[in-house]
């Protein structure tokens, strides 16, 4: 009765609900499904002209996440009558977030919290999906966590299959399949070149923001006229011995006004540091400077294509500034290097208000999207509770709408 495409933050826990409200349901992820610890090995090929973090299995991007479930984007939903905060609330204690204990916080981030805390900064704890009692503090979040310590979506397709769901694995979904302006189904593509057509009467895309995107386009719907990303620099310093690089990643956060800063250990400031043949990775401690940009860019069937404005520049500057200030009120050693640009977060391909409407419906009977496509703006923050917020709050919807 359902077919969800794409088995990330969007896709999975909308799979797992239908699923125990006994409504049949297929997941359709273009990737395999494969164990965490090997995650790193499925991060996709850079976009030309961007280096955009993104994966390809089952639980699409949480499954390199940092384990971030702090709460993003209520301001710019409200703006839409969308409210949360009951949807927040139930996804907050099913997958336990919280802020870790002490016996989790590291050197390092204690001292990025307490030096944040000298300056007047607004800082805490991030809240987490990362689990105190298997989690062994190794640094290696980003890469796929190797002792499966925190929450990824591949937990809630396995638990929806458990419930019933069907997962179709490395079938990349090319075509959505209407007709008279109702949706009847999908086309997947296989790597002989063949097709297969799956049929249903409902499909939710929850495949990204710019695969979304140009399944959109080829209904005649005009998806990926903007694209965001939330860009991103780490700031680094020297203080020999820290030991940050085993820590757990970004365990604290600074909120400012136009930026987050969180601690957050980059192998690419020994790169682009001058030469040091004393330094080793657990001489550094660097900061995570994140901003949400203008979203100047588009999508379409050929490329993808990302600008970013003066006032985006502006806004990585003062949070690269701030975070200079954090790290020289540490005592830092040495110079202060930051990294080169990179983005995450892709979304606002089909915004809310202008491809869908506020139960992510499309002008396609049957056709929804819930994922980080249906953003109006950049979230500037970690999104992943708020898109399993929205997909939480349409998967009540469809339940009451097919029962």
């Amino acid at each position: 009765m359902v077919l969800i495409v794409g088995s990330g933050a969007g896709g999975g826990i909308l799979g797992l609900e239908l699923a125990k409200a006994n409504i049949p349901v297929t997941i359709i992820e273009k990737g395999p499904l494969v164990d965490s610890k090997d995650a790193f090995d499925y991060y996709n090929d850079p976009v030309e002209g961007m280096d955009l973090l993104a994966t390809t299995c089952v639980g699409g991007n949480t499954i390199v996440s940092a384990g971030n479930g702090v709460r993003s984007c209520e301001d710019m939903l409200a703006e839409y009558g969308i409210d949360l905060s009951e949807e927040y609330d139930e996804i907050e204690k099913q997958i336990n977030i919280h802020q870790m204990d002490d016996s989790h916080i590291g050197k390092g981030t204690r001292l990025f919290i307490d030096s944040a805390k000298e300056l007047g900064l607004n800082v805490s704890k991030m809240p987490k999906f990362i689990y105190e009692d298997k989690c062994i503090q190794c640094g290696k979040c980003a890469y796929g966590c190797p002792n499966n310590a925190k929450w990824t979506s591949a937990d809630f397709v396995k638990e929806a299959v458990d419930n019933g769901a069907k997962l179709l694995t490395d079938s990349p979904v090319t075509n959505v399949l209407v007709e008279d302006n109702k949706v009847v189904g999908v086309e997947i593509t296989k790597e002989d070149g063949s097709t297969e057509t799956i049929k249903d009467d409902i499909v939710v895309l929850s495949a990204g923001a710019v695969t979304d995107a140009r399944l959109l386009q080829r209904l005649g719907i005009p998806a990926g006229q903007q694209f965001t990303t939330d860009p991103f620099v780490s700031v680094g310093a020297v203080i020999k011995g820290i030991g940050f690089n085993k820590e757990v990643t970004m365990n604290a956060l600074v909120k400012g006004e136009h930026f987050v800063l969180a601690p957050h250990y980059s192998s690419k400031y020994l790169d682009s540091r001058v030469a040091d043949d004393d330094l080793k990775p657990e001489d550094i401690l660097s900061i995570m400077v994140k901003i949400p940009d203008e979203g100047l860019g588009y999508v379409n069937a050929d490329e993808v294509v990302k600008y970013n404005s003066i006032r985006d520049v502006q806004y990585l500057a003062e949070g690269a500034a701030t975070a200079g200030a954090i790290l020289q009120n540490a005592g830092a050693e040495s110079i202060y290097v930051s990294t080169v640009f990179r983005s995450a977060h892709p979304g606002s391909t089909a915004p809310i208000g202008t491809i869908v409407d506020s139960n992510l419906k499309t002008k396609i009977e049957g056709l929804y999207v819930s994922d980080g496509s249906v953003f109006p703006r950049a979230p500037g923050a970690p999104p992943i509770l708020a898109i399993l917020a929205l997909s939480k709050r349409l998967s009540k919807y469809l339940i009451k709408e097919l029962n």
